[in-house]
């Protein structure tokens, strides 16, 4: 059997292999809201990802309490995840995502998931995800989180696979960057809400609509 082109290819989660129901703008005003309880002004996200928000403004609120900063980020943390929950009951797994990734595992290439998501809203999406991928690192599975490149490594460890011998695949130019950091190479692709020429401008190795495309020129 011809060797594949890649020994791994680790994969984001919403957007690359399921729809893309998320708000993440809904989700920065829950936050606001919660952070509302601890600070008398609060500062807006200003292009922050959800996560960094938190980080962010349980540094303003540590400033004075470092009791108060815990607790806003246990509140925060569970309106983030209530919010992924309620996404994930609306949402599916893309129609060739599970052929995909059939026939990556058939060609030889080892398969694996890292998201920022929650390892419950994954659950709900995709249950029978573990059937397809060699790891799972959701964000309460994972000891750091995209685009920190450790979560990528963590997943080439378990898959056992240097990163020169992966591709890091994803929706979004976190992703790419990701990839980049993390010594792989990098494949972007255009299901989520970012356009093929956006993701160009972000100079991943391969870019394709979605993931049955990038499958096929891989093969």
């Amino acid at each position: 059997m011809q060797k594949p082109l890649f020994d791994a290819a680790v994969f984001d989660f919403d957007g690359t292999l399921a729809e893309l129901v998320l708000d993440f703008t809904a989700m920065k005003a829950r936050v606001g809201r919660v952070a509302a309880v601890f600070l008398p002004d609060v500062p807006t996200p200003n292009g922050l990802p959800a996560l960094e928000y938190v980080r962010f403004l349980s540094a303003a609120i540590g400033r004075d309490s470092a009791e108060a900063a815990a607790r806003f980020e246990l509140f925060a943390a569970r309106a983030i995840m209530d919010q992924e929950i309620e996404a994930a009951r609306a949402a599916r797994i893309f129609d060739a995502t599970r052929p995909a990734l059939a026939a990556l595992a058939r060609a030889g290439t080892k398969v694996g998931i890292i998201t920022r998501n929650c390892r419950a809203a994954v659950d709900i999406v995709f249950p029978d995800a573990a059937d397809f991928a060699g790891v799972i690192l959701a964000r309460d599975d994972a000891r750091h989180v995209k685009p920190d490149p450790r979560h990528l490594l963590d997943a080439l460890a378990v898959l056992d696979v240097p990163p020169a011998r992966a591709l890091m695949v994803g929706d979004h130019p976190m992703d790419v960057a990701t990839g980049k950091a993390a010594g792989t190479r990098t494949a972007a692709l255009a299901s989520g809400r970012i356009s093929l020429a956006d993701l160009a401008r972000h100079d991943p190795d391969y870019l394709a609509d979605d993931v049955a495309a990038l499958v096929a020129m891989l093969q």
